[in-house]
């Protein structure tokens, strides 16, 4: 597998991963907006990729999505038992590029 991805990808994987989490435990942007303590533009932004999240925003919207944050930039690949999977070796790579891709940001 490719884990080369540019930040354009790292944002596309994190709106996905909102946007399917929060239609999953049934919330609309502006519901989800207010159990996060963001506003209803900001969510909208994120699930656009038209915006990056700090990492206070990430954590609230991690929270808000009964998720950990791993889980929100982590893309899925392959299913196994029914459900997602990627192998250890796969997970170590996709930090190392999330690393590189955060370090590229904050310069």
């Amino acid at each position: 597998m490719d884990f080369e991805i540019d930040i354009r990808q790292l944002r596309e994987i994190l709106a996905g991963n909102i946007k399917k989490q929060r239609k999953h435990l049934g919330l609309t942007q502006e519901k989800l907006a207010e159990i996060a303590d963001l506003s209803s533009n900001m969510v909208n932004d994120i699930e656009g990729c038209r915006t990056w999240v700090s990492d206070k925003t990430i954590l609230k919207l991690a929270k808000a999505l009964k998720l950990d944050v791993y889980q929100l930039l982590l893309p899925k690949y392959g299913t196994q038992n029914g459900g997602s999977y990627i192998s250890r070796k796969g997970v170590l790579q996709l930090k190392q590029t999330i690393e590189r891709v955060f370090d590229e940001i904050l310069r």
